[in-house]
C-alpha cells in the first residue's frame, strides 16, 4: 500500500474506536467560540450570555471548572496565549477585549476598544492581540502595555484574522473572497490572494506552519501552502457557507464546519475523508485539540423540550468508546 493509503486506513481505523461524544451544558445562551489551552488541560467557551465558561480535561471527559462574568455583551470569539497556559483572551460586543488569567481565576487586564469585537487572534509569540469589530477596524494590543498599538481601518468586510506562526504576517479574509497578507508591524500590504469566488469566511493555521486553510461562502475549503501562498487543493464535501475550520496538532486533518448537519474531518495530504461527526444544528465553532485527536465544538442546538430555547451546549469528539 501506498504510505498516504496506509495512513488514510489507520487514521480512519482510529476514530473508529474514538468516536465517543461527551457533552456539557456549558451555557444559558449559544455557545460562539471553543478553544484549548496550549497545555490541552483546559477548554473555554464563549457566549451570547456573556460568560467565558473554562472546563478540566480528564481521562474520558471534561468537566466544568469556572465560570467568568465581566464582560457586559456577548462574548464572540476567544484565544488563548500560544504559550502561557494560564492566559485567555477574549472579544466581545461590550467594545473591550479581556485577558483573564485562569491560574488566578479572574480577569487580569480590560482594554477598551472603539467597537463591538467579533473576532479575536493572540500572535504566536505572545506580544500582540488583534481584535476586528464590526466596523471592519483591526486594533492591535501590546500585551506588555495593554496599550493600543495600531489601528487599521478596512475599506471591506472583515471576516476573519489570523497570524503565521512567525508572527510577523497577519492575514485577514474579506468579503470579496480574498486573503489579505500584512506584514507586522509595519501593517504593509505584502499579498492579496483570491481563494474564493464567495465570501472568505474563516482562516486557520496548521501548528506544524506548512499550510493554512480557508472556508468559504461557497462551502468550498482551499488548503494553502504558508510558504509558497499556492493553493494545494480544495475539498467540497460540505453543501453550505464553512463559517469554521480547526488543524489537529500534527497538521494531519483538518475538520470544517457549517450548517452541515455534520462535521467533516479530512486528511490533510490527500483531502479524503477519515470521519465525520453527526449534529443536530449549525456548528459556530470547531478546535482541535493540542496534543491527542479531540475535537470540541458548539452547535445552534436548542432545548429538547422546548425547541425556542438554544441550549448553550459545548461537544468534544474524540474519546474511546
Amino acid at each position: 500500500m501506498a504510505p498516504n493509503n496506509l495512513a488514510l486506513e489507520e487514521l480512519r481505523g482510529y476514530f473508529k474506536t474514538h468516536g465517543k461524544i461527551r457533552e456539557q451544558k456549558a451555557h444559558t445562551s449559544k455557545v460562539h467560540s471553543v478553544g484549548w489551552s496550549c497545555d490541552g488541560r483546559r477548554l473555554a467557551s464563549g457566549s451570547f450570555d456573556k460568560t467565558v465558561a473554562v472546563y478540566t480535561l480528564e481521562r474520558d471527559r471534561v468537566s466544568k471548572e469556572n465560570t467568568y462574568r465581566g464582560h457586559t455583551g456577548s462574548v464572540d470569539q476567544l484565544c488563548w496565549h500560544a504559550t502561557n497556559a494560564d492566559l485567555l483572551s477574549t472579544a466581545s460586543g461590550d467594545k473591550t477585549v479581556r485577558i483573564w488569567d485562569i491560574r488566578a481565576g479572574k480577569c487580569s487586564t480590560v482594554t477598551n476598544t472603539k467597537g463591538e469585537n467579533i473576532n479575536i487572534s493572540w500572535s504566536p509569540d505572545g506580544k500582540t492581540i488583534a481584535v476586528g469589530n464590526k466596523e471592519d477596524l483591526v486594533t492591535f494590543i501590546d500585551t506588555r502595555t495593554n496599550k493600543i498599538r495600531a489601528e487599521e481601518q478596512f475599506n471591506f468586510e472583515v471576516n476573519e484574522i489570523a497570524w503565521n506562526n512567525t508572527s510577523d504576517l497577519f492575514f485577514l479574509t474579506n468579503g470579496m473572497g480574498c486573503v489579505h497578507i500584512l506584514s507586522y508591524p509595519s501593517l504593509e500590504l505584502q499579498h492579496v490572494l483570491k481563494a474564493h469566488p464567495a465570501t472568505c469566511i474563516c482562516i486557520e493555521f496548521d501548528p506544524t506552519g506548512k499550510y493554512f486553510a480557508t472556508g468559504s461562502a461557497d462551502a468550498l475549503v482551499s488548503l494553502w501552502d504558508a510558504n509558497e501562498l499556492a493553493c494545494l487543493r480544495v475539498l467540497s464535501r460540505l453543501d453550505w457557507p464553512v463559517r469554521t475550520i480547526s488543524f489537529s496538532h500534527d497538521g494531519k486533518l483538518l475538520a470544517s464546519a457549517s450548517e452541515d448537519l455534520l462535521i467533516d474531518i479530512a486528511h490533510t495530504e490527500t483531502g479524503e475523508k477519515i470521519a465525520d461527526v453527526t449534529v443536530d444544528a449549525a456548528t459556530f465553532t470547531v478546535a482541535w485539540h493540542p496534543k491527542q485527536y479531540l475535537l470540541a465544538y458548539a452547535c445552534d442546538d436548542k432545548e429538547g423540550n422546548d425547541r425556542r430555547r438554544e441550549a448553550g451546549n459545548l461537544k468534544v469528539f474524540g474519546f474511546s468508546e
